[in-house]
């Protein structure tokens, strides 16, 4: 949907009052078929979480800084936090790697390197 074609008072309506979030007249659940091919399209799964009311207001209030919505960045902090606890645990697993070799020093050269030779 374009900006132009958005309906005036819909993020008010989602957001303030929830009417459009609460009230079953303004809900359909879509088929189990689509649901999964939404997620398949976004690589994406839907999950319940229950955190902290303090958490959720601190990423409101940022989001409205950033001008999105609180839950993708909610989203982008999750995959920020993932893909550096990751880097971190590979980065510190080779550095770990380079020091047992430094430590064992030159290894032997095998016996086709000796033929070579």
């Amino acid at each position: 949907m374009k900006k132009a074609d958005k309906i005036a008072g819909m993020d008010d309506a989602w957001d303030k009052d929830g009417m459009l979030g609460n009230d079953a007249a303004y809900a359909a659940l879509a088929d189990p078929e689509t649901q999964k091919a939404i997620e398949d399209a976004l690589s994406m799964q839907m999950i319940s979480i229950r955190l902290p009311r303090s958490v959720i207001d601190t990423f409101k209030a940022l989001a409205v800084l950033e001008g999105i919505k609180y839950q993708p960045m909610m989203r982008e902090a999750l995959i920020r936090f993932a893909n550096g606890k990751a880097r971190r645990i590979l980065m510190d697993a080779a550095a770990q790697q380079t020091s047992q070799r430094r430590q064992e020093g030159p290894r032997k050269a095998s016996s086709k390197t000796k033929k070579a030779a």
